[in-house]
């Protein structure tokens, strides 16, 4: 009678694996400490937001359960309406605005035609190191038009220039300040995305006799698309998170500015000035699925057109 066969391992085969095993706790012991931040930070807030929103406070029998009523009153609500209006406005006209900008430095920096191009691009990205609110102080002292620096040119030349803080101009020039801020982000973003090129891509170029136009048009805007779409798509979380600029011009111009200008700043003011903390939560979670939805349909618009090229 033969003894029964075992099955027998490679001596390397344990070997092996126990530093596939140290390698795969590794990586999660250093993704750990990310996720617990982002757990805290972003997921149990907007959790919390969520479960507030389906809440009321009422005279008469304190907080209650209101199921959709609050969200039924955001989608009505005149005031929310508007102030998504604008920001739409704002993004459909500032975003490419900048992106184009953004674009043209990154090309100009890469064509290796620049004299002292690292210290273009260190001065195009410096404005995004200023702190969003000193640069609001900043551009909203030179918007004034008695004291500022638009009145003191108007005042030098004798001319009358246009009130840049009335309600024709505001939401230009609050775009002017974000364009500014923002530029240097995005270039960075693109500049980057252009040193990924491989260089026998220009060889192969040069040799078939293409010039500089030819390679930008070809060979750099192509391999730029991904990179736009993620600055696209920052740029589009941005406009509707538009919070900080017009928070702080509102002092300057507080007829101009309600506290409903952009959404952000209704939710704010409905929690921390009108005491609606569940209104205001509720205004928020719409706020961010707006923000989703607009994010998504532009990457969707942008898959379908790369796949018919």
């Amino acid at each position: 009678m033969t003894a029964p066969a075992t099955e027998l391992r490679p001596a390397g085969a344990r070997g092996l694996a126990r530093p596939f095993l140290r390698l795969r706790v590794a990586g999660y012991a250093f993704f750990l400490p990310f996720f617990v931040v982002f757990l805290i930070t972003v997921v149990a807030p907007l959790l919390y937001a969520i479960y507030l929103s389906f809440f009321q406070d009422r005279l008469i029998g304190g907080t209650v359960f209101a199921g959709l009523a609050n969200y039924t009153r955001a989608v009505g609500d005149a005031l929310f309406g508007a102030g998504l209006l604008r920001v739409a406005l704002f993004l459909v006209v500032q975003v490419p605005i900048m992106l184009l900008i953004a674009l043209g430095c990154a090309l100009a920096i890469d064509s290796g035609r620049l004299r002292w191009p690292s210290l273009f691009r260190i001065t195009i990205f410096m404005p995004y190191a200023v702190p969003a609110v000193v640069a609001a102080l900043m551009w909203g002292y030179m918007y004034g038009d008695e004291f500022g620096l638009v009145g003191q040119i108007g005042d030098v030349f004798g001319v009358t220039l246009p009130d840049l803080m009335s309600r024709s101009w505001m939401l230009g020039s609050i775009g002017n300040m974000v364009t500014w801020e923002y530029v240097g982000y995005n270039m960075i973003i693109l500049y980057a995305a252009l040193r990924a090129i491989p260089e026998e891509l220009y060889e192969a170029a040069e040799m078939d006799g293409a010039g500089a136009i030819r390679i930008a048009w070809s060979i750099k805007l192509p391999a730029l698309r991904p990179a736009l779409l993620v600055a696209t798509v920052f740029s589009i979380i941005g406009s509707f998170q538009l919070f900080n600029e017009p928070n702080i011009l509102q002092k300057l111009a507080p007829s101009v500015i309600t506290t409903s200008y952009t959404p952000n700043m209704y939710a704010y003011n409905l929690a921390f000035n009108g005491q609606q903390i569940n209104y205001s939560a509720a205004v928020a979670v719409v706020l961010g699925l707006v923000t989703v939805v607009v994010a998504y349909v532009v990457q969707l618009i942008t898959a379908r057109r790369e796949q018919t090229l």
